[in-house]
């Protein structure tokens, strides 16, 4: 088993990257997607990722049940979990117990039984937010990337397109 977390900022080239590392693994490949369509430009840009993957990808949707999606997965089935932002995002929004359903999380990512790359973003390089909702996002964005590095076996942060290597 690998776990592989690949953060970066927006437009980094962090989804494609590690969409390459998983089809390095025989397919069937499992992509679970976190994002939900709220508005045409976020439709698009799922469908975007849609097309490049291509073939050989199995799609399955959870922007809320992230840990329970992976945990029903085949074991040893190479997956990719895009991303790490939007699930959190989303489960802020419901006002889920965050520090419970992280540790949950990445207790899943660390025991599937096979690869695992893992996107998110690096939150906390910029300004500090000026509201308490997002600082609150961005501490808890960092303590989930955080958690999972510490777990996980390589840590690549993107930059321009380009893997830097972490751990």
């Amino acid at each position: 088993m690998t776990l592989t977390l690949v953060l970066g900022g927006a437009r980094s080239g962090k989804s494609a990257y590690a969409e390459g590392l998983v089809a390095g693994f025989p397919p069937p490949w499992s992509y679970i997607a976190t994002a939900q369509a709220w508005d045409d430009e976020m439709a698009e840009r799922i469908a975007l990722h849609r097309a490049r993957r291509g073939a050989g990808w199995q799609t399955l949707d959870a922007p809320h049940d992230l840990a329970a999606t992976l945990k029903a997965l085949p074991s040893g089935r190479p997956v990719l979990v895009d991303c790490l932002t939007l699930w959190l995002s989303n489960r802020m929004l419901a006002e889920a117990d965050l520090a419970i359903e992280c540790a949950a999380l990445v207790e899943a990512l660390a025991s599937h039984g096979g690869p695992v790359v893992v996107v998110s973003n690096e939150v906390g390089l910029g300004i500090v937010p000026d509201n308490a909702l997002a600082r609150r996002f961005r501490d808890a964005q960092g303590r989930l990337n955080q958690g999972v590095a510490a777990r996980a076996d390589s840590v690549l942060f993107m930059v321009a397109g380009l893997p830097m290597k972490v751990k």
